[in-house]
């Protein structure tokens, strides 16, 4: 076959020509010899000449009535006729490529052969021949028609890609339909069941389960994607569930909640759903989930075999007749039922506790997380299309990111964090005290707890970024502050009316009968509800520049931050301030804010993303 059948021109196959550059993370086109070699001198420059031996000399057979004045058919296996010397209706028998009224003998690229090839155009009435295209312009040519052919037979297959992968998602209504990409901070509740049904899920877990919540992570993103928190809550741990909605088969069923339990029966007991588990988190945590993730056994075996193995290290040999793990001390590329095996194994490392299946977890966990993001994998089309189908179909996910498309604005807005600030780490527990000796719970660890969930609130990062990274924001939040530096107006002369934006009844005249009756600002008012009725998440305090002595006293009293208040430019004051309740209001007396301590508590387990020399022990 020739160049256009067989895809090669000129010894050159034209799809080697395009290049994945990972600086840019496009292909591109490279027209260059590999050994920088040029066609040989003399060598035919159409694509039809450069045959196979005992191939017809061009896939594209002419008409078997020939035109008059067209070249003659090549015999199979005879030489290719030259480009024809006569204009369109050139004389009948006149030799191909024979110079017509020219001066014979004329070489091209001299004075004389422009001449000549000028007056041979005259001659004979049609235009000078276009001079013949190199190899490098033949094989542009060529491959710039094949990519347009195949960007357009490409739409096909990508529409069909799509609806594969969408068709793999499965979607659960848990009653909150949360937008792919917000603005704010992100919080995905990812949660790894037991369940034994399903393709590859029979012989682990518990036979008969109606699917608990084995493993769980909230992966925390701050607003500004600079860093990340993977929390993990462990799945003994005593807590209260509390009520929540389930929606199935276009019914809606009310599910009372539970008091004193484990976490992990916040998933399938009593039909609960993602959705119990989500309103649990958001209990125990205080930060608003986003967005969950749900996944199977089969998912850790499909994708870890998706992506060509992942990386462990023991610092000891395990062999766990319980999780069937048997690896040898040191370094390790598992996939499958290895991979598996792996993070289900507790009865061999540490206390054989979950807190120490846990470790394993966040180690493979975030093994993968480098897996996933190498060029090994971003460059390899076979291992994306094995990674987002073994993902798609391992998946449950909810409503907001229930689409392929919604899953990959998602992933690529999340992918702005830098993998050296994403953190791992585990919610403080002590052992369970109701349980004397035999210790088989846990419960909440508060003094170190709750100064975690407030550094992931207000997006303190657990790993170091960068002063550079920082500092543009620093800036700002220093003029920010600056707000509440100043001298402080009486309580009496503090003028404000309270709007209540907060979404609960009655707060805006709470606020103010405690501000007048406690606090000694009695010329405060209330201004009924917020603009259009509408709830609004923080609580802000707006005032002009000759009002800021009073703004700083109000700010103290209410527990107020300085992003919470917004000084106009006016250069006349208002009446008086205004402050609108948002739904970080609790309580008259409660402050709004709390500042978070800028150390994480001593002793707190957890894992750095890339930390390569993590191992097991």
């Amino acid at each position: 076959m020739d160049a256009q059948g067989r895809g090669r021109a000129g010894g050159i196959d034209p799809a080697d020509q395009w290049v994945f550059d990972p600086k840019t993370g496009s292909y591109e086109l490279r027209l260059d010899h590999a050994d920088g070699a040029e066609p040989a001198p003399g060598a035919s420059s159409t694509p039809s000449a450069i045959t196979n031996p005992g191939s017809s000399a061009n896939s594209f057979a002419p008409s078997s009535k020939a035109s008059p004045g067209s070249a003659p058919r090549p015999k199979p296996g005879g030489e290719v006729p030259g480009p024809r010397a006569t204009g369109r209706r050139g004389a009948p028998g006149a030799k191909p490529g024979a110079a017509t009224g020219a001066k014979a003998g004329a070489k091209p690229g001299t004075k004389a052969g422009s001449r000549a090839a000028a007056a041979k155009a005259a001659a004979t009435g049609r235009r000078k021949p276009k001079p013949k295209k190199s190899t490098k312009k033949k094989v542009l040519l060529w491959t710039g028609g094949t990519l347009a052919f195949v960007l357009v037979g490409g739409s096909l297959g990508a529409y069909l890609l799509y609806e594969h992968f969408n068709n793999n998602l499965n979607k659960v209504d848990v009653g909150i339909n949360n937008g792919a990409v917000t603005k704010g901070p992100v919080n995905i509740l990812v949660i790894g069941t037991d369940k034994r049904d399903g393709d590859g899920n029979k012989g682990y877990g518990d036979e008969g389960s109606v699917g608990h919540a084995d493993t769980t992570l909230l992966f925390h993103v701050s607003e500004d994607r600079s860093n990340a928190t993977a929390l993990s809550i462990p799945r003994d741990m005593i807590t209260d569930i509390p009520e929540c909605a389930t929606k199935k088969d276009g019914k809606t069923k009310s599910i009372p909640g539970s008091k004193g339990v484990r976490f992990n029966e916040s998933l399938g007991q009593e039909d609960r759903d993602p959705g119990c588990t989500w309103r649990t988190v958001e209990q125990l945590t205080g930060l608003k989930v986003t967005h969950f993730m749900m996944a199977d056994f089969n998912a850790v075996k499909k994708m870890s075999s998706a992506v060509g193995g992942v990386e462990v290290c023991l610092g000891k040999d395990i062999d766990d007749p319980k999780s069937h793990l048997k690896l040898s001390k040191g370094r390790h590329k598992i996939e499958g039922e290895d991979a598996l095996a792996f993070v289900r194994t507790r009865h061999s490392v540490g206390f054989e506790s979950d807190l120490d299946r846990i470790k394993l977890q966040q180690q493979f966990l975030s093994s993968m997380i480098r897996e996933m993001k190498s060029d090994d994998t971003f460059t390899n089309p076979k291992k994306l299309y094995n990674l987002g189908d073994a993902a798609t179909k391992s998946l449950t996910v909810d409503s907001g990111i229930g689409s392929v498309s919604d899953l990959t604005r998602l992933a690529k807005d999340l992918s702005r964090v830098n993998l050296k600030n994403i953190t791992f780490a585990t919610v403080p527990v002590v052992d369970n005290p109701a349980e004397g000796k035999n210790h088989k719970t846990v419960v909440l660890d508060k003094a170190k707890a709750e100064p975690l969930f407030a550094m992931v609130r207000q997006d303190v990062s657990l790993t170091e970024v960068k002063e550079k990274e920082k500092k543009q924001q620093e800036q700002a939040d220093a003029k920010q502050a600056a707000l509440l530096q100043g001298p402080r107006s009486a309580p009496a002369a503090v003028r404000v009316k309270v709007l209540n934006g907060s979404g609960r009844m009655g707060a805006a005249q709470e606020a103010v009968s405690w501000m007048q009756n406690s606090k000694g600002m009695v010329r405060s008012s209330n201004g009924g509800n917020a603009a259009g009725g509408k709830k609004v998440d923080k609580t802000v305090l707006e005032f002009a520049p000759a009002q800021a002595d009073q703004a700083r006293r109000l700010a103290d009293v209410m527990g107020l931050e300085a992003d919470a208040l917004k000084q106009s430019s006016a250069t006349t004051a208002p009446a008086e301030m205004t402050l609108t309740l948002g739904s970080d209001f609790k309580a008259a007396g409660t402050p709004i804010h709390v500042e978070a301590p800028a150390k994480a508590p001593e002793d707190i387990q957890r894992v750095e993303a890339d930390d390569k020399n993590i191992c097991a022990k």
